[in-house]
């Protein structure tokens, strides 16, 4: 999984469906939510997940109201068409991205 900052978000959310994670890294259910997305992207290579660190890209975090984190943002193709606010299951998160999916 690759983290990505203020500078290069428009150019690796552009295209297709993307699965970011804002997260902290002194935020517990953030490193239990990181375990999660790297099992989640080993099996799914047909979406990219990206990470986001709050503490670093605070007008990130502002741009798309993260109140609380863990919080994953699923875009596609530059747009936000979803969000969820706390830990998934491996399989909550697959079925997620998949119910928007086409």
């Amino acid at each position: 999984m690759q983290q990505i900052n203020e500078t290069d978000f428009e150019e690796k959310t552009k295209n297709g469906m993307v699965v970011i994670d804002f997260f902290a890294t002194w935020c517990g259910p953030c490193r239990m939510m990181g375990g999660v997305l790297e099992e989640v992207q080993e099996s799914n290579p047909d979406f990219n997940i990206l990470k986001v660190d709050v503490d670093q890209n605070p007008n990130l975090a502002r741009r798309f109201g993260i109140m609380s984190i863990p919080t994953i943002i699923l875009m596609n193709n530059g747009e936000m068409i979803d969000k969820h606010v706390g830990l998934m299951t491996n399989e909550d998160l697959i079925n997620f991205v998949k119910s928007h999916q086409k």
